[in-house]
């Protein structure tokens, strides 16, 4: 094949199709030509200035997020979390007050940990996501985000063996 019919061939790609996939009786949208991800890209979190690095995970069910000082209140008759996020590539630290979406059960090498799950709002590249985030006290890893699949599905295909192809 010639490079000029090579050339046509990538110019006549097709736009992304979208179908709607039924999942527990809502309707999802699903790009059958979405973005690639790699398993690292960068998060950044609504009020917070500098990204995070974040290890995309398939095999987490919801995304999870270095927390410090997490303090239950009660407000209005309503469970709250208050916590910090910490950035460990510069210092900044913002406090954050929000509703208790859930406490979630994490098993982890025959341990038993409740963690608290709050709704954030990130952008990965052009994409703004509200979902939701376990907080979790991540210092003993190395990256301060996971993204689990109630960030991934519908939206990313993942190729663990390249990063940051978000811009």
């Amino acid at each position: 094949m010639g490079v000029s019919m090579m050339l046509t061939a990538c110019a006549s790609v097709e736009p992304p199709q979208v179908n709607e996939v039924k999942e527990d009786k809502k309707t999802v949208k699903v790009q059958t030509h979405a973005p690639i991800i790699g398993g690292v890209e960068t998060m950044y979190v609504d009020g917070m200035k500098m990204p995070f690095k974040a290890r995309v995970d398939t095999g987490a069910e919801t995304s999870s997020i270095d927390a410090q000082n997490i303090v239950p209140f009660e407000r209005d008759g309503e469970k709250w979390v208050a916590f910090e996020l910490v950035n460990r590539r510069n210092g900044e630290k913002q406090k954050f007050e929000k509703p208790v979406k859930r406490r979630t059960m994490i098993v982890r090498t025959g341990k038993e940990e409740r963690r608290y799950v709050v709704k954030l709002k990130v952008r990965m590249g052009k994409s703004l996501i509200t979902a939701d985030f376990s907080l979790n006290d991540r210092t003993k890893f190395e990256y301060q985000v996971l993204v689990g699949r109630n960030i991934i599905n519908g939206r990313y295909i993942v190729d663990p063996a390249i990063e940051n192809t978000l811009h």
